[in-house]
């Protein structure tokens, strides 16, 4: 079941990596609904977020507070939304993206697309914010 996002896992397509574990990755969606909207993966391929073992269920959760808590301190924004879609990429992940209303959640609306400098700057802005 190779995705995209094994593809980044193997290095064979680029990211703006955030964080990362032995088990899981952070990194930011190259069109993102907000600044600092990034992407939390496992690293074993699973297609179905409910498919995945509890205990890598509950560390991809964990994982994703950690990352969200960066992001808090680097955006702007009233919270951190959390969405699972599992649609767009066979491969489970979650969304985290800083909010300010419900609608800044809506994935239909168009995006912007951002430069590698851009994306590159706010990469390590989170990941320094790790810390």
């Amino acid at each position: 079941m190779a995705s995209v996002f094994s593809k980044i896992l193997s290095g064979e397509i680029p990211c703006h990596k955030v964080a990362e574990t032995n088990d899981y990755l952070a990194f930011l969606d190259i069109q993102p609904l907000a600044p600092g909207h990034t992407l939390v993966i496992p690293k074993k391929e699973v297609d179905y977020i409910f498919d995945m073992d509890d205990e890598s269920l509950m560390g991809l959760h964990l994982f994703s507070k950690y990352v969200a808590q960066a992001i808090k301190k680097v955006v702007p924004c009233t919270k951190i939304g959390v969405s699972v879609i599992g649609l767009e990429v066979p491969h489970a992940h979650i969304h985290l993206i800083p909010i300010d209303r419900v609608t800044d959640m809506d994935f239909g609306k168009s995006r912007r697309s951002w430069s590698e400098e851009e994306l590159s700057e706010m990469a390590k802005r989170i990941a320094e914010a790790l810390v």
